[in-house]
């Protein structure tokens, strides 16, 4: 049976010290994810595809509604380097109006789009670009986008302004797969009820703040269980 297990980590200066000194060689979260973010390729509901508009690969939420995408090249990113793109009607109903939304958050035909830009390298790689080799891209030189949930027990992709896309470290012993995860805020203020966007949860969610203690912040959650 399937389990959402809870873990929160704690750590002194001297082991931060000692893991920054052994750099990548200890780096669990960083090597883990890749493991884990394979084994959610491996998963996925639907085939992973190259997209030219974004100049990414694409991973979709088994319903349709929402995908991740991650650029191949940041150098050559229209747009976003890692974004998470979900359907706007939800909202609308919900009561949005796409006109007091931030800048920062796109509104595209029938969509919305929430990311951020890693950097603007040109990416390197040993033969063809593959998903999960533009993945360790991300962890190889933008290690700090990376993140480990403990609460939920996740890998993920920092998006900048609260917002994340989130993977099962152990999709065997999690009941969330696959996570889209947004801060509610700049919906809220552009006029949405949080509680009446379909398909959207919107829950508290236990995060570790800047000291490292846990904290309960406000989320809108769409989660998937793939196995």
């Amino acid at each position: 049976m399937k389990r959402t297990v809870t873990k929160l980590f704690s750590g002194g200066m001297v082991l931060t010290a000692l893991l920054s000194a052994a750099c990548g060689k200890l780096d669990v979260v960083g090597t883990e994810s890749v493991k884990s973010f394979r084994a959610l390729l491996n998963n996925a509901p639907r085939e992973i595809v190259s997209d030219e508009m974004t100049g990414g690969w694409v991973l979709f939420a088994p319903d349709g509604s929402a995908k991740f995408i991650w650029s191949k090249n940041y150098s050559e990113s229209p747009l976003h380097d890692v974004m998470i793109v979900f359907e706007a009607q939800p909202f609308i109903d919900a009561g949005l109006d796409v006109n007091r939304l931030p800048e920062s958050i796109t509104v595209l035909d029938d969509t919305i789009i929430v990311g951020t830009k890693l950097g603007q390298e040109v990416l390197k790689y040993s033969g063809e670009p593959t998903p999960i080799a533009s993945y360790e891209q991300i962890v190889k030189l933008k290690r700090s986008s990376i993140g480990y949930h403990g609460a939920l027990d996740h890998y993920g992709v920092n998006l900048a302004g609260g917002n994340l896309f989130e993977w099962a470290k152990d999709m065997n012993t999690n009941d969330k797969d696959m996570v889209f995860v947004l801060n509610p805020e700049p919906f809220i203020n552009a006029g949405v009820d949080p509680d009446a966007v379909e398909g959207w949860v919107f829950a508290k969610v236990t995060v570790d703040d800047e000291n490292g203690k846990p904290v309960e912040v406000d989320k809108l959650l769409k989660p998937f269980n793939l196995l």
